[in-house]
């Protein structure tokens, strides 16, 4: 009987309410790190082995889009950062990562791209000012406001999430 991928093998999302600078400054190395993280949840394996299935993405649609993603929240840190308040744009992730370039194409360009976004990332997050941590942006699907400290901590979780994933593969079904 197969097993069952976990929905969170690193574990559930956690907020943390009130960050402290030593808080911020660890997510931020998350950030930073991410793009070998991904790397070395992928070392080795075979163009084949991509297609392994995590509950409903492959390792190679988990790539695809942990750099979709990313490009995305990088953007509103960018709107939250020059306009008031702005209604991000919301995307159906299901969608982008049923693309055939998801499903198919080569990982290669969603590697460098995390490179050069998270080096860019990076270079933004570390130049906000407290301040700027608390500009708030307003998502459209749920009408929350969602402040940049609380989106920080979510991406650095997320990151670890899906490298957490293909590492799950590798230990349970790719040898």
């Amino acid at each position: 009987m197969p097993i069952d991928p976990p929905v969170f093998p690193i574990g559930p999302f956690l907020p943390v309410g009130e960050a402290s600078g030593d808080q911020r400054r660890a997510w931020i190395a998350e950030v930073q790190q991410l793009p070998w993280l991904v790397r070395g949840s992928i070392d080795g394996l075979l163009e084949s082995q991509l297609d392994t299935r995590y509950r409903n993405w492959t390792i190679r649609q988990i790539v695809h889009h942990i750099a979709d993603s990313h490009v995305n929240s990088y953007v509103r840190f960018k709107w939250t950062l020059t306009e008031d308040k702005p209604t991000i744009k919301a995307y159906d992730e299901g969608l982008w990562s049923g693309l055939s370039e998801s499903q198919t194409g080569s990982i290669a360009p969603s590697l460098l791209l995390l490179d050069g976004l998270h080096a860019r990332w990076v270079q933004l997050l570390e130049s906000m000012s407290e301040d700027q941590y608390e500009r708030i942006f307003i998502h459209p699907e749920t009408n929350d406001t969602v402040s940049l400290n609380s989106a920080l901590q979510y991406y650095a979780w997320h990151g670890r999430h899906h490298a957490g994933q293909i590492q799950w593969l590798r230990e349970h079904f790719v040898s």
